[in-house]
């Protein structure tokens, strides 16, 4: 719902309204408003390349390698986990359609030997890559209340998950993921080949399939840091291409501040690149459904570490169809 009265729809005016709610209390509709009308290209960017970071961890790295299905499945996988984590945004953690896909995403993870330091890891990757991203890119920064927010947003998705000692403020979220990348970051072939595929999969994303490949995959490394690049063993790009590549972005942004407020939600969904499902799905059809014992983390079997406990009062919930 867009609850923008038509009389102040200025470039600030979600700014302000959202400014009005409480961020403690409020943070769904802060992070819906945010990810659905206020950024939604930039958000959806960020969340993007957030998966590259996951990546340069080997541990999570060499799952996705093992199980194929970032690899193989590519396309599925990357729809399948925007509409998931959208279901939620949507229509909130108490809601039918949001308790399915958390009862998805639950039961897909189960079926795997994930840690709670990734999991945790994770969790704050989408926390802290669009706050980053919006600093360097957004037409505007995000407010002190709605980093709060979004925070409080992906603390809500970490219970809902049974993730334990998720961190309690965005700033203990960037905290966890600088530490966790110093410490985990470094290369692992499974996680290049992950990553070749991913890249090679937002190369046919329009507009950017309108662009030679090359051109695209420098512009793509130009926004990833140098550790990211290191890990994944990617080279850098010529220098004037990193600095046009960010000005480009910037400009983007410069831009996007003129333009007429949003009034309508842009939904992962209906976006070109999203292509999985033409005849519409279910959200329990999503996603991966793993048999057996759990896929383990380590290429050759000898990760032990435990796996991600599930609590049996998150498995509940409904059904959705989106068509």
């Amino acid at each position: 719902m867009n609850w923008l009265p038509r009389r102040v729809r200025t470039r600030f005016a979600r700014r302000d309204a959202l400014a009005e709610l409480d961020p403690e209390t409020d943070f769904h509709e802060i992070y819906r408003q945010l990810a659905l009308y206020e950024f939604p290209w930039d958000i959806n960017q960020a969340l993007s390349f957030a998966l590259f970071r996951t990546y340069a961890v080997p541990s999570i790295g060499r799952l996705l390698h093992r199980t194929g299905e970032f690899t193989r499945r590519v396309q599925k996988r990357y729809d399948d986990t925007g509409l998931l984590l959208e279901a939620v945004l949507e229509h909130g953690f108490d809601a039918e359609e949001g308790r399915a896909a958390i009862r998805r995403v639950n039961r897909m993870h189960r079926g795997y030997d994930i840690s709670d330091d990734d999991m945790r890891y994770v969790l704050s990757t989408f926390v802290v890559t669009p706050i980053r991203w919006l600093d360097a890119y957004g037409w505007r920064r995000l407010t002190e209340d709605e980093k709060t927010a979004s925070a409080n947003y992906y603390r809500e998705l970490g219970r809902h998950m049974g993730i334990p000692d998720v961190p309690a403020t965005w700033r203990e979220f960037t905290t966890l993921l600088d530490g966790y990348e110093a410490a985990h970051f470094r290369y692992d072939p499974g996680s290049r080949t992950v990553a070749d595929s991913t890249l090679a999969l937002l190369a046919t994303f329009p507009p950017n399939h309108l662009a030679p490949r090359p051109a695209v995959d420098a512009f793509a490394r130009s926004l990833m840091d140098e550790p990211l690049r290191r890990a994944l063993a990617y080279r850098s790009p010529p220098r004037a291409v990193e600095v046009l590549s960010r000005k480009a972005l910037r400009l983007r942004g410069r831009v996007v501040r003129f333009m007429p407020v949003r009034t309508e939600p842009s939904m992962f969904r209906d976006l070109p690149g999203v292509r999985s499902y033409p005849q519409g799905f279910t959200v329990e059809g999503l996603g991966t459904f793993p048999t057996g014992c759990p896929v383990t983390q380590g290429s050759d079997g000898s990760d032990t570490r435990p796996q991600h406990a599930l609590r049996s009062d998150q498995l509940g919930g409904g059904t959705t169809t989106r068509q």
